[in-house]
């Protein structure tokens, strides 16, 4: 490990918010376009890797997907870009420039060069691959502390499928997490233990699966997708609990987009939901990941009357 002066540090800081004001970033567009600078990086990434899809691109730019969503929803509307169904995987799509995504391509990439030639002609020395070789270095190592952080904030393992046991331990942790709400009694834990009784035997289906935080053989979180139960394209988001000890690590958000992954993936047109209002930090979660309420009404299905909400996604 390097060791880094604290005017080493505040060196490398200046200099990092330096680049930022002189790529134009603080501009609300860049290189030269209308566009903002997540619309400039997608049309990048999407030009230099075509059939790229939107989850592999939400990765490249750090971005959450139902910001992703919005951006290439955007860009379809301008007539940049196209999405384009698989010949492997009919529920996968692909991102292409359209005619005049190339055009906006091409003039984004006239600019960046014409900035890095202009630059580098200013430079003496031959330093030039010096400054290319630490650079990549240093945004080498940036990327390397997401991956570190996630490893401290993630010692729970995540697993896939089906677990021994889970059907009575995830009937148990919505018992205890929303009793309050439904009411204690055994109505509300049978019900929950019934459906995921019929889900299980089909969960080895494609288009279903469940992701579960396990510690000393016990689920003390979990979500599942069921893509058969809902009439056309569209998959059930079931059975999502996290156990109290486990909030503020990001396990929830983790489990979440691993079920909008898989969603995505298998090119379902809509996911939908129903939870329970009064729920607000998962409220928060669906609405940040393009969810928005499309429903809400009194039922008493758990054995006592509680406002229930339904939340629907559509593909991005």
């Amino acid at each position: 490990m390097t060791d880094a002066s604290p005017s080493l540090v505040q060196d490398i800081r200046a200099a990092s918010r330096q680049l930022v004001r002189e790529f134009g970033f603080l501009d609300k567009t860049i290189a030269g376009t209308d566009l903002s600078g997540s619309g400039v990086h997608a049309m990048m990434e999407i030009g230099l890797h075509p059939g790229l899809t939107a989850k592999e691109l939400a990765a490249r730019l750090k971005l959450e997907k139902s910001t992703i969503s919005r951006l290439l929803k955007s860009l379809e509307v301008r007539g940049e870009i196209i999405q384009t169904r698989s010949d492997k995987d009919g529920r996968v799509f692909g991102l292409s420039l359209t005619n005049k995504g190339w055009e906006t391509f091409a003039k984004i990439d006239r600019f960046g060069n014409d900035q890095a030639l202009g630059a580098l002609s200013r430079i003496r020395n031959g330093s030039a691959r010096s400054i290319a070789n630490a650079l990549t270095t240093y945004a080498d190592a940036l990327a390397a502390r997401d991956t570190s952080t996630e490893q401290v904030e993630h010692a729970h393992k995540i697993v896939e499928g089906y677990q021994t046991g889970m059907i009575g331990d995830i009937a148990a942790l919505h018992a205890r997490t929303h009793g309050v709400l439904i009411g204690m009694g055994p109505t509300f834990e049978s019900v929950v233990s019934q459906a995921m009784a019929e889900f299980m035997p089909r969960i080895d289906n494609p288009v279903n699966n469940s992701w579960s935080v396990v510690e000393k053989d016990e689920i003390i979180g979990s979500i599942s997708i069921d893509g058969e139960d809902l009439d056309g394209n569209v998959a059930h988001l079931r059975w999502f609990i996290l156990s109290e000890k486990l909030r503020g690590l990001g396990l929830g958000r983790e489990l979440f987009l691993r079920a909008l992954d898989h969603c995505d993936g298998h090119g379902f047109d809509e996911i939908h939901l129903w939870t329970l209002k009064g729920l607000d930090a998962a409220k928060t979660l669906y609405e940040r990941n393009g969810f928005e309420l499309a429903d809400e009404y009194v039922g008493d299905q758990w054995g006592k009357s509680v406002t229930e909400q339904m939340f629907i996604r559509k593909r991005p």
